[in-house]
């Protein structure tokens, strides 16, 4: 199963857990594709590269995981869900995005920690959100074997 994971890499901490992430997908079978390791995120990236790349790999993945943490959802990740939501319009065979929110902003927010739009394009395309890559990799599971 190829999964597309979808988060914030501007920072050395962000790639840093996207990494983690990864690191642990792969370690349960799961072919990732991280945008930051296609070489694009340094300052020699354009515009038309980093959609050429990114939009292939949100077009070639079964399955979507976003991390959703910060103040508001990147808004890179939120054009990736997007995205993929609309792939999925047309083709049923994939299977969702997952929601990763970690953030402890989240808990004192309640339902107004996610922009609605992106949670309802989220919750319409059969995906979910959650709090833990635990509960990301246990619904990751049950897709695959479906």
């Amino acid at each position: 199963m190829r999964l597309y994971l979808a988060g914030p890499m501007f920072t050395p901490y962000e790639r840093t857990f996207l990494a983690e992430c990864a690191a642990r997908l792969r370690a349960e079978g799961f072919e990732v594709f991280v945008p930051h390791e296609q070489g694009l995120a340094g300052r020699e990236a354009t515009a038309e590269k980093v959609f050429a790349v990114d939009a292939d790999g949100v077009e070639t993945a079964d399955a979507m995981l976003a991390v959703l943490d910060g103040p508001s959802v990147d808004d890179g990740t939120a054009c990736e869900i997007g995205l993929f939501h609309g792939l999925k319009q047309r083709d049923p065979e994939r299977k969702g995005v997952i929601g990763l929110l970690t953030d402890l902003r989240a808990e004192r927010q309640g339902v107004f920690a996610l922009n609605l739009f992106v949670r309802g394009c989220i919750d319409a395309g059969g995906g979910t959100v959650v709090d833990s890559l635990d509960d990301a990799l246990a619904i990751l599971s049950r897709w695959r074997s479906e």
